[in-house]
């Protein structure tokens, strides 16, 4: 029997030094450690995964290009902005994009003519040198929207807000305007609005009805 308590004590002792070795510390930091390792592992491929987020986002823009509908292209691009990424040179004209939202996007000479925006946003946009073509931003909240040098040609802005946006070098030519908001816009400087339709145009800025009339524009009761 004495073998076997012999045996029994040692484990004992044992237990005790062990329970009492730092070893054991360093395995509970090592435990800690591996997860911190993993956190930053995590962390370093972030980027990775917002690069190959933006790549998926735009093979949906790219290959929708030239189609009518959506296209999932709505989810896309406001990703893409959301994610500050510029969308200069963008071409979704003809889309179907109602609602989207682009605020301070810097879509910089993107080709949107025929592009259903019915109620988008794209307060503080960069449109400069965008084709607007008969695009369709009825109701649109276009505040301080940048369209120097756009084309807005037989574009329908019916009720948009237009508060502050510049309009400097822009082309109106037979646009709707009918009800829109033109507080403090900067007009000045407007390349042509022949045709362009201001009836009932709310908060002009002074002079500038006055100009457009002589300058082509219409205000005509009733246009749709």
């Amino acid at each position: 029997m004495l073998p076997f308590f012999a045996t029994e004590w040692a484990w004992e002792w044992a237990a005790y030094f062990l329970s009492n070795w730092k070893f054991l510390e360093v395995l509970e930091y090592l435990g800690s450690l591996s997860v911190l390792v993993a956190v930053l592992f995590y962390f370093s491929e972030t980027g990775d995964r917002t690069m190959q987020r933006h790549y998926q986002a735009w093979q949906v823009v790219n290959t929708a290009q030239g189609k009518g509908g959506s296209g999932g292209r709505v989810e896309a691009l406001q990703e893409l902005n959301a994610d500050r990424v510029p969308l200069v040179g963008v071409d979704v004209s003809g889309a179907f994009l109602q609602g989207i939202r682009l605020e301070k996007a810097n879509l910089l000479r993107s080709n949107l003519s025929a592009a259903d925006m019915r109620n988008c946003s794209l307060r503080f946009a960069d449109l400069t040198e965008t084709s607007l073509r008969s695009a369709n931003l009825r109701e649109g909240n276009l505040r301080e929207v940048i369209f120097r040098g756009a084309d807005l040609r037989d574009s329908d802005l019916t009720a948009a807000d237009l508060a502050g946006a510049d309009f400097t070098g822009a082309i109106l030519d037979n646009a709707d305007l009918t009800d829109v908001n033109l507080k403090n816009v900067q007009w000045r400087g407007i390349r042509s609005l022949a045709g362009a339709n201001l009836e009932n145009a709310k908060n002009a800025p002074p002079g500038f009805l006055d100009w457009a009339l002589q300058h082509g524009a219409v205000q005509t009761p009733g246009k749709e």
